[in-house]
């Protein structure tokens, strides 16, 4: 009688072999889904920065719309700040004095800090008023960094440096006249401005360019 073939067995080298192909197929799938992951997380974080930039530039397109500056009248035509400072801008920071209209209630008048600290670019908006001596005080106040009365808004993190330059009048040519603006420079006749924020990993700047008072 023909003794009955065994059934053929893998050897331990080949068990051996196997295992270790399909380690390394366990690591380099390991490797792949945490590149999507690491890829997904830059992503999302790209994302929310340029939604943060939007914001922050369309928040400080309505502040230089609403500019109560020089050309600002009450109802009665009168000059609405008689002279006094409603701007001013400088490398980190900017201040502004806006109209604040809300619905059937009078106009009044609000001091709006931008600050850059540590990389965060925050938002302050004093209480509005009709009294140009609170005005002024609220003014000086944020010229001292000393306007805690409300609380700052976090509008954008991990930003590098924030710098203007004003746009003062057309040159002959026709071409726009601008100017770096710094401490001390005088902008009570800047018909434009032009924020420029840095952000970490860019060559250059994201700038934006908003024109002073009601267009």
């Amino acid at each position: 009688m023909a003794r009955p073939h065994s059934a053929a067995g893998f050897t331990l080298i080949e068990l051996l072999v196997a295992i270790g192909i399909l380690a390394m197929v366990a690591v380099l799938g390991w490797r792949g889904l945490d590149s999507i992951v690491r890829s997904r997380e830059v992503l999302n974080a790209q994302l929310e920065q340029s939604r943060g930039m939007q914001l922050t530039f369309a928040q400080m397109q309505s502040d230089c719309e609403h500019l109560a500056g020089s050309s600002a009248v009450t109802a009665g035509g009168k000059t609405l700040l008689n002279g006094r400072s409603y701007l001013s801008a400088e490398p980190d920071r900017l201040i502004l004095v806006r109209q604040a209209v809300a619905e059937q209630q009078p106009q009044q008048l609000q001091v709006v800090t931008y600050r850059l600290v540590g990389g965060v670019l925050t938002r302050r908006e004093s209480n509005g008023t009709r009294d140009l001596a609170v005005l002024d005080t609220l003014w000086q106040a944020a010229r001292d960094d000393t306007d805690g009365a409300n609380a700052s808004v976090v509008l954008l993190r991990g930003v590098g440096s924030m710098a203007m330059r004003g746009q003062r009048s057309l040159a002959s040519n026709g071409t726009p006249d601008w100017i770096t603006l710094g401490a001390g420079s005088k902008t009570d006749d800047l018909a434009g401005l032009e924020v420029t924020l840095q952000l970490p990993g860019q060559a250059a700047g994201l700038s934006k360019v908003f024109l002073l008072g009601p267009g």
